[in-house]
């Protein structure tokens, strides 16, 4: 299965360098999409062998994820796999994901932190149950952590989804908007290790903002 790594960073200077040496020793392609970082994360990715698509003003992490998935596309690549560029993700878990998508007809693969969430930061923990039981409840398909940036999607459902979102609910509704095609999403047990990183997440205008696309999927659905 011919797949590349997509990570879409922004200002991941202490921790890309060696993402991207520890991904590139499994001879897959790493593609980095720089979102108008203010330090040098597309520099020290590249000189780490990455692949850097660098956006001069910040877009936004789904509108990095869907350059990405455009890259991808144009090169014939049977999945993509997407990772934080933040070290927070286990590179050796890679070798799973692939593995499983291998021998299964599902369309996703994502990464699963809940079967052991105690370092995982109380509020992280409390909004991810939330919008995981009304993600499932609206794909019909039960996701334990739809939250997770960790995951592999196949050619298939990269071609088939249409994307209108820019920012962090597009990782959403590549959930939702595959289910609604009749992809399978399968969760994928992981490791996941946490630093005292600092969510780029805004409280505020990145809940509306899902609030906002939630309420538009489920109006859509209704028509």
């Amino acid at each position: 299965m011919k797949t590349c790594v997509i990570i879409p960073t922004y200002n991941e200077a202490r921790a890309i360098g060696d993402l991207v040496r520890q991904i590139r020793s499994h001879d897959l392609e790493v593609v980095v999409i720089d979102d108008g970082s203010q330090d040098n994360t597309h520099q020290i990715a590249r000189d780490n062998g990455a692949t850097v698509i660098k956006n001069e003003r910040n877009q936004g992490k789904g509108a990095s994820l869907i350059k990405g998935f455009d890259y991808a596309l144009n090169r014939d690549f049977d999945a993509v796999i997407t990772m934080d560029g933040d070290g927070q993700h286990e590179v050796s878990d890679i070798a799973y994901f692939i593995r499983l998508a291998t021998y299964s007809n599902s369309g996703i693969f994502i990464g699963n932190r809940m079967s052991k969430p105690k370092s995982m930061p109380y509020n992280r923990l409390i909004t991810n149950k939330l919008m995981s039981w009304l993600i499932s409840k609206i794909s019909r398909q039960r996701i334990p952590d739809t939250q997770c940036g960790f995951r592999l999607i196949k050619k298939e459902a990269l071609e088939k989804i249409k994307l209108k979102t820019t920012k962090y609910q597009t990782e959403s509704e590549i959930l939702i908007k595959s289910s609604n095609l009749g992809f399978k999403i399968e969760s994928v047990p992981i490791k996941t290790i946490y630093m005292g990183e600092k969510s780029q997440i805004n409280p505020f205008i990145d809940t509306l903002r899902f609030i906002k696309f939630i309420t538009k999927e489920l109006w859509t659905m209704r028509l």
